[in-house]
């Protein structure tokens, strides 16, 4: 019995060295197996798997900052509403004869039915004008709708237009200094739909446009350093919310930064009636002032230093019967308000008069002999 057991021991002791030199070996083969792969995968200089894209951790091209977002997405909410101008004017000359002048500008599309806000120089005398979408969609056959004898403003209406993109219009009178702006243009009358971005650095500034016999004086201008090129006129400046609070129209000849954009309150008033399907003219309240600042306040030793003081250095302040004169309102006041809107801090009287139509009746306030006074104004059309 004992020389059987031992037997046995033996034969138990062989198998367990050979199954445990089975695992030894079959381990070695998974470790130089897996350092092959290891040095195939990773350290062969000859190994044709692509090399991935090293990526970065919160991409600063792809994380748009907040400026950087908002101006992107009012580029992308209202660039399909704005429109290029190609304009051809002709033009006759003792030298060179008959000749043929293109001229190029930007506008806003105002209403689906093709109705379109730009500036009165972009278009004014030109005997054929062309618009062109975002889109790259051409409209040739467009005819000036209406003319602003008071304001660089025009409109225009492209026939059998259906269901264009139409642009926020926004409120001028509540601009702030400092406010964040863009702008989108015809830039050089070259680059379709550029974009550019600043802020409101003014308002209330007066400025002459043209050269030669052709100076217009243009009031109430908002003064911005988004950058305005040859080509941007009649394009939309933009709050941060995409809404149209200004008209582009001129650049300050000789400086850098200083752009200005007529109040988008002073087209509301003709819009309105071309909306409503109404002959358009521009209301009138018939009175000549001078706008009132602190060097006005004191040259004509005034109570206030914001406001307008009817008056005319020749010639009557009032219009004989007109709009004002029927009211009340006499040389020597001061306009205050124009339905409750301050006068200066939140725009010029015409401005503010031409976001109403002929006949709409508006309140004024007036200081007169130290009293404030309140009279009811119907408004006029110009030239009647």
């Amino acid at each position: 019995m004992t020389n059987k057991r031992k037997t046995q021991r033996k034969r138990f002791g062989v198998i367990h060295i050979i199954v445990l030199s089975f695992f030894v070996l079959l381990t070695l083969i998974w470790l130089i197996a897996g350092a092959f792969m290891i040095y195939r995968s990773v350290l062969s200089p000859n190994d044709n798997k692509l090399t991935e894209h090293q990526t970065v951790h919160n991409d600063g091209n792809i994380l748009d900052s907040s400026d950087e977002a908002t101006v992107s997405s009012v580029y992308e909410k209202v660039s399909p509403s704005v429109v290029s101008i190609v304009t051809k004017t002709k033009t006759n000359s003792f030298y060179y004869g008959a000749s043929t002048m293109e001229g190029a500008g930007t506008g806003i599309i105002v209403g689906a039915d093709g109705y379109v806000l730009t500036n009165k120089h972009v278009v004014d005398g030109a005997n054929a004008i062309a618009v062109v979408m975002n889109s790259g969609d051409v409209y040739e056959d467009v005819s000036i709708l209406a003319l602003d004898p008071l304001n660089d403003i025009a409109f225009l209406k492209i026939k059998d237009a259906k269901d264009l993109p139409v642009a926020n219009i926004g409120d001028s009178t509540t601009v702030k200094i400092g406010q964040r702006v863009i702008a989108i243009g015809n830039s050089l009358g070259q680059y379709q739909n550029t974009v550019t971005s600043g802020i409101i650095s003014g308002k209330g500034r007066p400025i002459n446009t043209g050269s030669g016999e052709s100076v217009e004086r243009l009031m109430d201008l908002i003064q911005t350093d988004a950058a305005i090129n040859p080509g941007n006129s009649g394009g939309p400046l933009l709050n941060s919310q995409g809404q149209v609070i200004g008209i582009n129209t001129a650049v300050a000849q000789g400086a850098e930064g200083i752009g200005f954009a007529i109040p988008v309150n002073a087209s509301k008033g003709i819009l309105k009636q071309i909306l409503d399907g109404k002959k358009p003219g521009r209301s009138y309240m018939g009175v000549r002032y001078i706008p009132i600042d602190t060097q006005i306040s004191k040259e004509y030793k005034l109570p206030v230093k914001n406001g307008a003081l009817i008056y005319a250095k020749s010639g009557k302040s009032v219009v004989k019967s007109g709009p004002a004169d029927k009211a009340g309102l006499t040389e020597g006041d001061i306009i205050t308000k124009i339905n409750n809107i301050e006068v200066g801090k939140r725009g010029g009287v015409s401005s503010l008069v031409a976001e109403y139509a002929p006949g709409d009746t508006i309140e004024v306030a007036v200081l007169r002999d130290g009293k404030t006074k309140l009279f009811k104004v119907t408004l006029g059309a110009y030239g009647d």
